[in-house]
């Protein structure tokens, strides 16, 4: 029955997606701050239009939190749902096919009934919507037997600097049986999962600082340290010839996982071939004796996520740099500490640096890693949901994305999380063209109101 209703109203369900998709809420830049700031008051709206009972927007110094609840009664198991409106920068827009605030539908490959493509279209408005309408479904057709709370915040792309802050003013306001967040994936409709494991995150800023000012390159040339020429060094002393992390103590805390758990994640993995053809590589590269599946999951990683310098303008314009500046993460995995690994990039990063240059280094934020419990009765009604749905056992994935709010409502509220995403990896999320299939919505919505039926039952017996 609840299939049916679905694809009955699913031209209405993407309609209003297509309203909140419109909304340019990106959270990183000032001048989108009132677009922000509306798109926290459509949330608000479409949670009293369900029929939530208590609906609130916390401001906050940043950008809004909106709370929202439907309570049942006080003997019902209660379950926390978290999501984030605001959205990653859409840059470059020359990239788009489209308008990424002017969401149209198109057939693609992995798509062929279509996907929603705009940014935010999966990360994380569209899944986000999917718990809206699925709880929208259980009102209006009297189902709902568990207390649910929502919190949607608009600062989760800039490391949900306030969200702290206001869970622990709100731990009673918060108190539930579970959390459920959907900002992950399934590996396609045909082989569904469900994420088990978050890499962590640190995410520095490296500033290399040269000469007083920028120098004419034929006067100075050969006679300072170039900024640029001295950071790209540095940075290349980050990695061995196996691509290992050369900070010291950067692997002493990492869990080694079994051979057999290797096996079997590895028996479930997308073939290697088309992984490069997915990204248009000729070849992945990655931590020597480990597959791409477990480079990207249960093993940790740095990259440099930007760099720049000197003269970037058209035509050319010979100088030293006076700077050089470098965006630089690192995914981390159980048990290592975003903190401690930000200390020991910080020393080892101004211990590599030559005489002549001095060494700035910025931490901006992170998060720690993050395992689900498969032993919860919600993994196991998140289990017979998705089973129900894809007429398959969904099998257990770790993923390679952060989530560092995950380990934060642990560490303040005591509850645990289930990851219930529907999205590829293909749906280019922070990328240009972002997409998110429909039938991925569809079953997303589908799977999150069988959740509930399930989860009950099993918190009840």
């Amino acid at each position: 029955m609840m299939k049916k209703q679905i694809l009955e109203e699913k031209k209405e369900y993407i309609e209003q997606l297509f309203d909140l998709l419109k909304i340019p809420s990106i959270s990183a830049d000032p001048k989108y701050n009132e677009a922000v700031k509306k798109t926290a008051n459509w949330i608000e709206g479409a949670l009293k239009k369900i029929g939530c009972n208590n609906v609130e927007v916390f401001e906050t110094a940043g950008h809004p939190i909106v709370y929202g609840e439907k309570f049942i009664n006080a003997n019902a198991p209660t379950v926390l749902v978290y999501g984030h409106y605001d959205v990653q920068p859409p840059d470059p827009l020359e990239l788009w096919e489209n308008d990424p605030f002017e969401p149209s539908i198109k057939k693609t490959e992995l798509h062929p009934n279509g996907a929603i493509f705009a940014r935010g279209a999966c990360d994380d408005k569209g899944q986000m919507f999917m718990h809206i309408k699925a709880v929208e479904l259980l009102i209006k057709n009297k189902l709902l037997k568990c207390n649910v709370k929502f919190i949607i915040e608009g600062e989760e792309e800039i490391g949900s600097v306030h969200l702290e802050g206001f869970i622990n003013n709100h731990k009673k306001k918060l108190k539930s049986d579970i959390i459920i967040i959907s900002d992950t994936g399934i590996h396609s409709l045909d082989n569904p999962a469900i994420t088990t494991g978050l890499r962590g995150l640190s995410y520095m800023e490296v500033t290399i600082t040269g000469p007083n000012r920028d120098l004419h390159s034929g006067l100075y040339g050969g006679t300072v340290a170039n900024p640029i020429n001295t950071l790209c060094k540095m940075i290349a002393l980050l990695h061995d010839e196996n691509n290992k992390v050369n900070i010291p103590g950067f692997y002493d805390k990492v869990e080694e996982i079994s051979k057999a758990e290797r096996k079997k994640m590895n028996s479930n993995a997308t073939p290697e071939i088309e992984f490069q053809k997915s990204i248009s590589i000729s070849a992945s590269v990655g931590e020597k004796e480990y597959t791409t599946l477990e480079r990207k999951s249960i093993r940790p990683s740095l990259d440099v996520n930007g760099i720049w310098g000197g003269y970037t303008g058209e035509g050319a314009k010979t100088v030293i740099p006076s700077k050089a500046h470098a965006k630089i993460s690192m995914r981390l995995v159980p048990d290592q500490n975003w903190e401690e690994i930000s200390e020991l990039f910080e020393r080892y990063f101004k211990s590599i640096a030559p005489l002549g240059v001095s060494v700035q280094v910025r931490k901006h934020h992170g998060g720690d890693p993050y395992l689900t419990p498969k032993e919860h009765n919600a993994y196991r009604a998140a289990e017979k949901a998705y089973q129900e749905v894809f007429g398959i056992v969904p099998h257990a994935k770790r993923d390679g994305g952060s989530i560092p709010i995950v380990p934060m409502f642990e560490k303040i509220l005591g509850i645990k999380t289930i990851l219930m995403g529907f999205g590829l990896d293909s749906d280019a999320i922070h990328s240009p063209n972002e997409h998110y299939g429909v039938d991925n919505f569809v079953n997303g919505i589908e799977a999150i109101s069988q959740f509930y039926k399930y989860f009950y039952e099993l918190e009840i017996a």
